[in-house]
């Protein structure tokens, strides 16, 4: 049985849910076969939420941390493939915290890759009926601080564990007014119960174009 942690947000900037944390909590009650799997919800706070998550590690000492986060305004999936060690907020965070241009761990290194098979994870959440692709940024905000401090925590502390971090879009009784795109949560959840099958199976990648022109 594969241990696998995921973890979603709590609502944040002024809204009342997060559809990181409805995805989390639907796929922790109806995991795939052969996965167990437990959600964890982060603060939406800098440190913080690095910090719940390191304490989650420690806790249930999984196989496969996956990190879920909300991307208002994107269409589909999308799978983060690196973490940039920068925290620099548009906005403040649930705790008025608003870092510009600090690290989110000193002296580390300036990015790391995910160590999710992630064209595999976007292709398996396409056969599930569900559109997705790869994410070359996860932004500077709180989604990327967590996704930078899981790999930097996975690499000097739990080698043998894989992560990585996933981006869901709006939820439709978000966006009401059609202003931008959204994915019901159990659709996302479906999608998402194929791609941690996929990264719980697979080590090798697939070698198929998902880069990206800008």
């Amino acid at each position: 049985m594969t241990r696998v942690l995921l973890t979603g947000f709590e609502p944040f900037d002024g809204a009342d849910v997060n559809p990181s944390w409805e995805v989390a909590r639907r796929v922790a009650d109806t995991p795939p076969e052969g996965l167990s799997v437990t959600a964890v919800r982060l603060s939406c706070v800098f440190g913080q939420a690095a910090e719940e998550l390191r304490t989650a590690v420690r806790e249930f000492t999984p196989d496969l941390v996956v990190c879920l986060g909300q991307a208002a305004g994107r269409p589909d999936i999308t799978v983060e493939r690196v973490a940039i060690n920068v925290d620099d907020a548009r906005i403040p965070d649930n705790a008025g915290r608003q870092p510009v241009d600090q690290p989110v761990v000193p002296d580390g290194p300036a990015a790391y890759f995910s160590t999710l098979p992630v064209k595999a994870c976007v292709a398996a959440a396409r056969e599930a009926g569900v559109p997705a692709s790869l994410s070359h940024t996860a932004g500077t905000f709180v989604c990327n601080h967590v996704f930078y401090a899981l790999m930097h925590l996975l690499a000097t502390q739990h080698p043998s564990a894989r992560g990585g971090f996933v981006h869901i879009p709006a939820l439709p009784e978000q966006v009401l007014d059609g202003s931008k795109p959204s994915l019901p949560a159990d659709s996302v959840a479906h999608a998402l119960r194929a791609l941690l099958a996929a990264a719980a199976t697979r080590t090798a990648d697939l070698r198929v174009p998902e880069g990206a022109t800008h």
